[in-house]
């Protein structure tokens, strides 16, 4: 699509996206992205109209930037930019047997799904069981806007430079959920430049893990209901059942629910609820297993409720564990990718940051860090979540500790911490975010400070992304870059890697290789010996700013349970939410004094943590009402538009 504008407004991308059949007609959908917001402080007519009007008609196009609308006509000639979906489809694949084979896997380790994706043989980590381990690189950010701030963006694309500036480099990120996917934060595929491909088939099934860890969960749920209708043969108390169901789609209906009804036939009526597929345990376990067995183990260990005496009932116990085992016989194994230049990416488990553990598989990162120099890692928001469960969490099980970490902040993020805009999903920017706004940054630099901050406490080196938006002014990010030295980061680099792909990042790629080769110190925050209360303490108090803790008494009753039954050693993994350091989403910056509360505390054995509810976090998202599923469709050719 092409356009010249009646006004002298330079256009940075266009996107395009066939949508809203109304009447056996398409419509195109356009946003279109300024290098620069338009001044329309003279309230000049023709920059008049109505948000979010974004579609092709009577010879106008209507399109979008910031909190106006603009006008121009569909003619003549215009600079644009393709969509990302467009990128990943320009981009020329090669069989993934041959991506994989110049990262030293052979062709007998995999096992393809199509042309482009395949599964890795877990056991070819005892093959490089002696191999030494190269460099491993955490990727985290400050605490994001809910638009997200560019990490995944930054994992692919430290990738593909530190292979442009000859390190031999694996990625290994997550499996997206279809939840966001179809709500609305969109894929979780990288961007631009700088993504993994094809992008349909990465934020679409890929190769099944998501629906065989829902299916092996929902297993367990089927049959602790069925088997307290049919005489209870493991004495389950139905009230102190725990365990909840799962499915992969935003669904806030599914929050709480009431089961068993329409007769004695249909089970035993009780309240319950679902739960998002990354939220279930059966994910962490796959997360956090070493191998099958060790996966086997964990699925057995996982703990549904209480018996009549007061006992923890396991899925061994209820001899459900080697049927979820065998359920999760392939999705044990990683599945590769590439990216749009070529490079290797594992994708494996799929646990949110905000009520999970938030990172990818301990598997992946086991054959990764002995096939590569550098094995780049994304851990989930901000640092007070993903990198914090990172060091904390996963480290504990995998053995794996980080070299150096990336630390991704962009000028919105700084601007809407100073608490004077707000960003919220699917609405427009306000203008003044694009403005030249020295103060505003500076209020909000508490919170990249706090962030540098938490990477430091565990002894680790850290090296800032500024990640670049075309609507960034130079002096802002100088002063961010000199901001965040003093804060003590080791290098402050802007990174333009969604626009030029590995070539955007080669100075980003250089310091962090420089921070790798300084000597990392790392430890973990708390021993695990400390009781439960200390180490939510420790949390609240080293890494959200909190001055004190508030514990319900339904959590210092499950505290005191968990202790009783050999559970109080295990690690924190705190449910809170992504949008705040705090428990709560409206405080933004880097809040202190504040007393931060525990409503409960759930048991994941398996998984082999305890995650505590802060504030009113939930487990399952809802869709609002203008989702990104509405712009998804299937064009004349087949194939899939709207997804981004």
């Amino acid at each position: 699509m092409c356009a010249t504008l009646l006004l002298n407004i330079e256009i940075a991308s266009i996107r395009s996206t066939r949508i809203l059949k109304q009447g056996g007609q398409s419509h195109d959908l356009f946003t279109i992205f300024l290098e620069r917001p338009v001044d329309n402080s003279q309230g000049r007519p023709e920059l008049d109209g109505i948000l979010h009007s974004w579609v092709f008609s009577s010879g106008m196009l209507r399109f979008w930037q910031s909190s106006s609308l603009y006008w121009c006509r569909p003619e003549g000639k215009g600079k644009s930019m393709k969509t990302d979906l467009e990128i990943a489809r320009a981009h020329d694949l090669e069989p993934i047997q041959e991506v994989a084979e110049r990262f030293g896997l052979k062709r007998d380790e995999l096992s393809l799904y199509g042309p482009y994706k395949a599964k890795i043989n877990a056991s070819v980590g005892k093959r490089l069981a002696g191999a030494a381990r190269g460099k491993y690189i955490g990727v985290t950010a400050v605490t994001p806007t809910p638009l997200g701030e560019g990490k995944t963006v930054t994992t692919i694309g430290l990738g593909l430079a530190l292979n442009k500036i000859g390190k031999n480099t694996i990625t290994t990120i997550r499996q997206p959920s279809m939840g966001p996917v179809f709500g609305i934060k969109g894929g979780a595929a990288g961007g631009g430049h700088s993504q993994v491909v094809p992008m349909e088939d990465f934020n679409l099934h890929l190769t099944g893990d998501m629906h065989a860890v829902g299916a092996a969960h929902n297993l367990l749920a089927a049959w602790t209901d069925t088997s307290i209708l049919l005489k209870n043969p493991f004495n389950l108390n139905p009230e102190r059942v725990t365990y909840r169901r799962v499915v992969d789609i935003n669904d806030r209906a599914l929050r709480q629910i009431e089961i068993g009804l329409g007769g004695k036939k249909n089970g035993v009526p009780r309240i319950t609820g679902f739960d998002i597929t990354p939220a279930s345990e059966v994910m962490a376990c796959l997360g956090l297993s070493k191998d099958i067995f060790d996966l086997r183990g964990r699925l057995g260990r996982m703990v549904v409720g209480e018996d009549k005496a007061g006992e923890p009932v396991t899925a061994e116990t209820m001899e459900c564990a080697g049927a979820m085992a065998a359920i999760m016989k392939e999705a044990v194994n990683p599945t590769v990718m590439q990216t749009t230049e070529g490079t290797l990416t594992f994708i494996h488990a799929g646990p949110f940051a905000n009520i999970a553990y938030g990172n990818s598989s301990v598997v992946a990162d086991q054959i990764a860090t002995r096939l590569a120099d550098y094995t780049v890692t994304e851990s989930g928001f901000g640092a007070d979540m993903g990198f914090e469960k990172l060091c904390n969490i996963k480290c504990r099980a995998s053995g794996i500790t980080p070299d150096a970490i990336v630390l991704v902040v962009t000028i919105r993020a700084l601007k809407a911490h100073c608490d004077r805009f707000k960003i919220r999903a699917g609405k427009p920017l306000d203008p003044a975010l694009f403005e030249k706004d020295i103060p505003a940054i500076n209020d909000g630099l508490p919170n990249l400070k706090k962030h540098i901050d938490n990477v430091r406490l565990h002894g680790l080196p850290v090296v800032v992304a500024i990640n670049h938006f075309s609507t960034d002014l130079p002096e802002e990010i100088e002063y961010v870059q000199k901001k965040a030295l003093e804060f003590g980061a080791r290098a402050a680099e802007i990174s333009k890697m969604h626009a030029d792909g590995g070539a955007g990042g080669e100075a980003l790629a250089h310091a962090v290789v420089s921070a790798a080769e300084s000597g990392a110190s790392f430890k973990h925050l708390y021993d695990l010996d400390s009781s439960i209360e200390e180490k939510i303490i420790t949390l609240a108090t080293q890494v959200y700013g909190a001055a004190d803790i508030e514990l319900s008494d339904e959590a210092k009753r499950s505290a005191d349970q968990y202790t009783s039954w050999g559970y109080g050693n295990l690690p924190i993994c705190m449910a809170k939410t992504h949008l705040s350091l705090s428990h709560d989403a409206k405080l933004k910056g880097a809040p202190t004094g504040y007393t931060f509360p525990i409503r409960d505390i759930r048991l994941a054995a398996g998984a082999g943590f305890l995650y505590p509810l802060a504030g009113d976090m939930m487990l399952m998202p809802g869709l609002g009402s203008k989702p990104a599923l509405r712009q998804i469709d299937i064009d004349e050719n087949g194939e899939i538009t709207g997804l981004f």
